[in-house]
């Protein structure tokens, strides 16, 4: 089976997580009275949403570029940094979600019907379980990856620091959709309104920031020790200098 079905399925599979939680919360957002547009805006300001949708328009472009060059060498440097661009966060993602929040009790989730409680927990799955476990798995066994040159790293980190300027301006000049504060920021830990303040959310930051950097080594790492080992091997798809 060609790959790119792989990437296809998994490109599908993550949209209808997204899909879920649009769901999810619209139902919400009527039975709350919120505001939908508020809630809507928040949800696509959602580091998973925002991840997930890059992700899933990254494997469907390298999903194209395989089905029409099967066999030909290895993936354009573009798609390669797209890959590996969305790989860190839905790679992070999942680690945050299953070590740190699993089980823990969503307030927002008291009412929801059974069918909006399976979605709920569908998305959450879809996009912090079987998303991780895909671009793992395709981080490693992919064929036609290419090796990253190091500078690529600041690629990676990229966007996870344009997100959170984005997150951290944009939290001061919207309110909770619930009307209890004049700000809303997605996750706890960023809310400089709360213990810690400033500081703490900036701790936070560089930790989050340590992460990434730490995910992004070792996916240019592995992607140079694939393509070392496939030119070793006289891969075809290894051909051409790796990038420094």
């Amino acid at each position: 089976m060609h790959w790119s079905w792989f990437r296809i399925v998994a490109a599908i599979t993550g949209f209808s997580g997204v899909v879920a939680g649009f769901i999810v919360n619209v139902d919400r957002a009527a039975r709350q009275g919120h505001g939908l547009d508020e809630v809507l805006a928040n949800y696509f300001s959602l580091f998973t949403i925002i991840s997930t949708l890059l992700a899933v328009v990254t494997l469907l472009v390298a999903a194209s570029w395989g089905m029409r060059h099967a066999g030909t060498g290895r993936e354009p440097l573009g798609i390669a940094l797209a890959l590996a661009a969305v790989t860190g966060p839905v790679l992070l993602l999942g680690l945050v979600y299953n070590a740190l929040l699993r089980g823990l009790p969503a307030p927002v989730a008291l009412g929801d019907s059974v069918g909006i409680a399976m979605l709920d927990s569908y998305a959450a799955e879809v996009l912090h379980v079987v998303l991780p476990i895909y671009f793992l798995l395709d981080l490693l066994l992919a064929p036609h990856r290419r090796g990253l040159p190091w500078w690529s790293l600041a690629v990676l980190v990229g966007y996870p620091l344009g997100w959170t300027a984005y997150t951290m301006v944009r939290g001061e000049r919207v309110g909770n959709p619930d009307g209890t504060t004049a700000w809303w920021y997605p996750y706890p830990f960023l809310d400089p309104h709360g213990t810690g303040g400033y500081p703490s959310a900036l701790l936070y930051i560089g930790a989050i920031l340590a992460g990434f950097l730490a995910i992004g080594t070792a996916i240019i790492v592995i992607g140079r020790y694939r393509e070392r080992r496939a030119m070793r091997h006289g891969a075809p798809a290894a051909r051409g200098a790796l990038p420094v």
